[in-house]
Parts: C-alpha cells; structure tokens; sequence
C-alpha cells in the first residue's frame, strides 16, 4: 500500500465528516443563506494566496525540471482559474468577487493557513506537499461526490461550482500523491540504512 493510500484510508471519517458539513450540503442542495456565501468565498480567496504562496515554496525545493515545471503549472491555475468557482458563488449571492478581497481571516482560516505557511518555511517538499494535498484532494472528490449524487443541471445555482470542481480530473491530486509516495519511500529507505 503506498503512502497516500494509507492516507487516504485513514482519513475517510475525515473526507465524509467534511461531504457532510452544512455549507457543503447546502452547495449539493443550492440552498445557502447570502451570509454564508459571502463568508466562505472571503475566506477561501485568502486562502487560495497563502496556497500559491504554498505552491512556490514547494517549487523552490525541486531539483527537476519536470517537478518545477509541474508546481509552476499549479500557480498559473490557481491565478487564473480558482476564481472561476468565486465568480459563481457571487453571482448567486449579489455581491462583487472584487469586494470581497483583503478579508480578515476567521481563527480556524487564520490558524491552518499560519500552520501551512510554517511548514512552506521550513519543511522538506515532502512536508510541503502533504500540507497541500488535502485542498485539491478534497475538493476534487466533493465535487465529484456531487456530480453523482447531484447530477445538476445548468439551473442548479452553484452547478459551475460543482462541475469546476466536479470535471477536474484526478490529475493534481495524483501528481501530488505520486510526488509524495515518492518522497516517503526515499525516507523510509533513508531510515531503514540508518538503523
């Protein structure tokens, strides 16, 4: 079993707690309250420049091109795509993505970004990709989840967020999973020499 297998098993009641947290339900749903639109896309777009943050510390730490090249990839999507999902999100609650910028982070944003940006300072790529990896993980299999269990419509008010999220394939998630595999078998090989 590799690394992100194991991972991914152990935090299943982590990925279905999360499937099933109001704000998510009320996406799958297309009921939320404007307040809570409007809290969520201010949070996430400080979130998102943090990750890009994230992302270039990670492409400092590469010694390949093709691993540079991959997280160089990943800013460019997150500058020129992520937002798309925002937009959506907007539009239902009435409000200007631009408006909604520059946000003070609640405590539980504030907290998990500052503990991602310590590990970007100071942890090894393996580190850094494991604080990445559950953001496109989790995204990519709620939305997913919600193609299936949803199947919305273009008259769903969040079906562009759905399907961004919903289409991606598994790519960025495998790609950061593969690295990451990659990196724990290194280490593990590592510690066993050592002992």
């Amino acid at each position: 079993m590799t690394f992100s297998t194991q991972l991914r098993k152990e935090a299943e009641p982590l990925f279905e707690a999360i499937y099933q947290h109001p704000f998510v339900r009320g996406l799958a749903a297309g009921k939320l309250e404007k307040e809570q639109i409007i809290h969520y896309v201010k949070q996430d777009a400080e979130y998102l420049q943090a990750f890009i943050k994230i992302y270039a510390a990670a492409l400092s730490r590469c010694t390949d091109r093709e691993d540079i090249a991959f997280f160089h990839q990943q800013i460019a999507f997150v500058l020129d795509s992520e937002t798309h999902p925002h937009q959506n999100l907007c539009r239902v609650a009435g409000v200007a993505y631009d408006e909604l910028q520059g946000a003070s982070l609640a405590p539980s944003a504030h907290h998990y970004i500052h503990h991602m940006l310590q590990v970007a300072q100071e942890g090894t790529l393996g580190e850094i990709i494991a604080v990445l990896l559950p953001c496109p993980w989790t995204y990519w299999e709620i939305g997913k989840r919600m193609l299936t269990d949803v199947q919305p419509d273009p008259s769903h008010p969040f079906y562009e967020w759905i399907t961004f999220y919903g289409g991606l394939t598994d790519s960025v998630t495998g790609e950061l999973c593969k690295r990451l595999d990659q990196l724990a078998e290194a280490a593990a090989e590592k510690k066993e020499k050592k002992k």
